[in-house]
């Protein structure tokens, strides 16, 4: 896959993965960490605007666009027949860093905290089924969870335990 540390949340729609990932990136970045992310759409999405420069390039006919400007840039890969890439393919095109945090992919085998919401909770939960989830991050009380579980507003803690389960260094790349 990589030789950057990676490491997942994951869950059902609403139950808190977004929001989780954000605070553990604005967490590990305040710890020195430089870090990127990989998140996971199910559906069909666009980063780009009808009647833009670049929209107009991929309506066209283009299999990349790149935007380019003083404070960010962005490469948009049309699939059009293509398959969708691998977790492996996506995380090889990353620029190097020391820590990527990644939402979705449920079905990956990397380590995973799953996100747990009272509202989605009739959803079921996915660890019985994953190995590779090692811990819960909940906002409710989960007496009978036999892995480690988090209040899902204890972001520093839940860092400690990916730092210390990656054995990450910070490498300042």
């Amino acid at each position: 896959m990589t030789t950057t540390p990676v490491f997942g949340i994951t869950g059902w729609k609403n139950s808190g993965k977004t929001q989780l990932v954000t605070r553990l990136v604005a967490e590990f970045t305040a710890r020195g960490f430089k870090v990127s992310t990989v998140k996971h759409a199910h559906h069909n999405f666009d980063i780009d605007k009808p009647g833009a420069d670049s929209y107009r390039h991929r309506e066209a006919g283009a299999s990349e666009v790149a935007l380019v400007s003083g404070r960010r840039w962005a490469l948009m890969h049309e699939l059009r027949e293509e398959d969708e890439p691998s977790l492996a393919e996506i995380l090889s095109r990353l620029a190097p860093c020391d820590l990527v945090l990644i939402e979705g992919y449920k079905r990956e085998d990397h380590p995973k905290i799953e996100a747990r919401r009272t509202e989605t909770i009739d959803r079921g939960p996915l660890a019985p089924q994953d190995p590779n989830i090692l811990a819960i991050a909940a906002d409710h009380a989960l007496p009978d969870e036999v892995l480690r579980v988090f209040d899902l507003d204890d972001v520093p803690a839940m860092a400690d335990f990916i730092e210390q389960h990656l054995d990450l260094k910070r490498t300042g790349r």
